[in-house]
């Protein structure tokens, strides 16, 4: 038995017992539960320690552990009051994050599964970094000089560490990114569809999204100058590289030309590059932010899609006095990021194991993309796959007319596989019945063809008569 279902097993025990008992009432001493439940101190100790936790029990040095003293439960706490007090701040919550129960296959989300996960490494990375003699020093607000160099020499082109600033994670940096750029109540340019996450960290920063439609080579730049010049934002946010939700690439010949539109508007361009180190083996686009001198372009990119969902690790890399407010930001909003985790992702970038993940990491999502692809083919002919892409970790789907959307929701639980609904991704209004899923997020290649399989025999709940 593992060291974790010993403890979990013995919690249920102990939980049981102190159910039994009033509170105040002492518990066996720990020599007494090693005997009678066959464990070993350190399991009884953590499993103490949980409960002490939880509030279940509490523990007195030299005395014994006791049970706590339980919160009544007789009257409802009364929250009402806070349907006032909250009026006119409702906030998009963007993009749910939802439990998925045994026996589901997953295909939601935004996260690798753990299989595919660098956690060896991780684990390596950490505890180098902890036996550090700094570790627990202060951090410099903009980052790490190394890890800042590490991310600017990741860009190409004349970007330098100095004008890269380490943010936790991808998400927390598209809030300041929105509320660093523009006034509330602006609008902001973004791809139609889009990462719910943007949207809802735009309406929170009280900003306005206006979609630009995309095409099969991504934003198109003549009605990018049209929304510019109707709605005379300051502002565009978009994934030119593997795009969330639909995988594509902005094509060469257009790159250039959308930094050249946001340019000749005066306006900032937020290039979410999370995809950068999910390419599925090909060489990957250069990132818009190498080819631009004059700050137009604010490239984030983050180490947590790659990697790990709890490596809150991102960089952003922006020029010019964008970059003095930005810093202005992080000393508002919480001085600098632990200096820990950092020197861990130092530790990580810096081994040929990073380098070693990557390569295996592309392969297991290609493969995995080809997988889920050809299933969904075999199985559900009618379902529209917008591309096959070559990085990313989605397929976007296009569902057709004739299927009934609620019912076919209620069908897809009951069926045992999560996905994401597509509307979420739109702006406004979506111009059709759309589905993402996640080919990176179930366990193992087998699980992908079973969950096409259970899609399948769920059935397609038809509209109309």
């Amino acid at each position: 038995m593992s060291d974790g279902s010993s403890i979990d097993s013995l919690v249920a025990i102990l939980r049981a017992e102190v159910a039994r008992l009033a509170p105040g009432d002492r518990l066996p001493s720990s020599r007494d539960l090693i005997g009678r439940h066959g464990v070993g101190p350190v399991t009884v100790s953590r499993a103490i320690a949980l409960l002490a936790a939880e509030g279940v029990l509490v523990t007195r040095p030299g005395s014994g552990t006791y049970v706590a003293v339980r919160r009544s439960t007789a009257t409802a706490p009364d929250t009402s009051w806070q349907a006032v007090a909250l009026a006119g701040r409702q906030l998009d919550p963007g993009e749910p994050t939802v439990e998925v129960p045994p026996g589901t296959v997953a295909l939601s989300g935004g996260y690798l599964h753990e299989s595919l996960q660098p956690t060896r490494a991780l684990g390596a990375a950490l505890a180098r970094a902890a036996r550090r003699p700094d570790a627990w020093h202060r951090a410099p607000a903009a980052g790490l000089a190394p890890l800042r160099t590490v991310f600017a020499r990741q860009l190409g082109g004349d970007v330098g560490p100095e004008d890269v600033l380490v943010t936790g994670g991808g998400q927390g940096a598209l809030s300041m990114l929105f509320r660093a750029t523009v006034a509330p109540g602006s609008p902001v340019l973004v791809e139609s569809p889009t990462y719910p996450g943007a949207l809802a960290a735009a309406r929170a920063a009280g900003l306005r999204p206006v979609p630009v439609p995309m095409d099969a080579d991504g934003l198109r730049p003549d009605l990018l100058a049209d929304a510019f010049a109707m709605t005379g934002a300051r502002l565009l946010y978009c994934q030119p590289t593997f795009h969330n939700p639909t995988g594509t690439v902005l094509s060469d010949a257009r790159r250039a030309q959308v930094v050249d539109v946001a340019r000749a508007a005066g306006a900032f361009l937020i290039e979410d590059d999370f995809a950068r180190h999910l390419g599925h083996g090909r060489p990957v686009p250069r990132p818009l932010v190498a080819d631009d001198r004059d700050g137009t372009v604010i490239h984030l990119t983050s180490l947590t899609k790659p990697a790990s969902p709890s490596l809150r690790i991102g960089a952003v890399t922006a020029r010019g006095p964008v970059m003095r407010r930005l810093l202005g930001m992080r000393r508002v909003d919480d001085f600098f990021i632990a200096r820990p985790l950092q020197e861990a992702a130092v530790e990580l970038l810096s081994t040929p194991a990073w380098d070693r993940h990557l390569r295996a990491l592309a392969a297991a999502l290609q493969h995995r993309c080809t997988t889920l692809a050809a299933a969904l083919s075999r199985t559900l002919p009618d379902w529209t796959l917008t591309t096959v892409p070559a990085g990313g970790l989605h397929l976007w789907v296009q569902l057709p007319s004739h299927l009934d959307e609620s019912a076919l929701a209620d069908a897809t639980r009951t069926a045992g596989v999560s996905i994401d609904p597509g509307h979420p991704f739109f702006p406004a209004e979506p111009p059709g019945a759309y589905r993402r899923l996640n080919f990176g997020a179930a366990a193992d290649p087998g699980e992908l063809a079973e969950a096409a399989r259970r899609l399948a025999a769920a059935g397609g709940p038809r509209t109309g008569p």
